[in-house]
């Protein structure tokens, strides 16, 4: 690559967002599929049919950035071909919780650990499914699996922190109430071993340290001690 595209580059990941909204998943029945994602308790956001050779209908999971779309001539993969599509929670065994409380069937928690071609179903690239958390609850080590009416796969995966890069750290967001009160929750945890730190006493500037401290987590970097 020259100089040049590298620098054309740059210019465009710095000057113009480029956001994926749309995901689109084959489905053989549009009518069950909009059951099950209805009952998932995602937001219905369309709905059009044109009376003859084409329809699309659109949900958006709480918190996503990013919608579904499937229907009628929406897409010509297979039903069922859709597969690796990762949810992205802070509390995988409350969402967990929540599908099965609507009826819908989710895998047990597992972790990943080493390369594995057994019997295990595939979920990234190939690597074994074990039983329980990560055992250090590490971020983007903890799943579990659900699939639609059709058998496209989806994962839920627990970050509870970001990468270093993985965000904006001058944008700190939170995609929910849940996910807010979850880091208050660490925040809060974080801030009993300061003080124990500090002789164990009441820290007056708290809403100053909690505040730092859930921006660092979210952005990656190193939360104050």
């Amino acid at each position: 690559m020259s100089t040049d595209e590298v620098r054309s580059n740059d210019a465009t990941r710095a000057g113009v967002d480029t956001k994926l909204e749309i995901v689109v998943i084959p489905v053989s029945d549009a009518d069950r599929a909009k059951e099950f994602y209805g009952r998932l308790g995602w937001r219905l956001d369309a709905d059009y049919d044109n009376g003859k050779d084409f329809r699309v209908i659109q949900f958006t999971p709480p918190g996503s950035g990013c919608s579904v779309i499937f229907g009628k001539n929406v897409t010509g993969a297979a039903p069922g071909s859709a597969q690796g599509l990762y949810l992205i929670v802070s509390d995988l065994a409350a969402a967990r919780d929540e599908l099965l409380g609507r009826g819908v069937k989710v895998s047990e928690v597992f972790h990943n650990e080493g390369v594995y071609t057994g019997p295990d179903e595939p979920y990234l690239f190939g690597r074994r499914r074990v039983s329980g958390p990560d055992p250090e609850h590490r971020s983007y080590r903890s799943f579990a699996s659900f699939h639609d009416p059709d058998g496209n796969g989806w994962l839920f995966q627990e970050i509870t922190a970001r990468l270093p890069g993985r965000i904006d750290s001058t944008a700190t967001t939170f995609a929910s109430a849940n996910d807010l009160a979850t880091a208050l929750r660490r925040a809060e945890a974080a801030h009993g071993e300061h003080e124990k730190r500090t002789g164990g006493q009441r820290d007056e500037n708290w809403p100053d340290w909690y505040a730092q401290y859930m921006i660092s987590e979210q952005s990656g970097k190193e939360p104050p001690q």
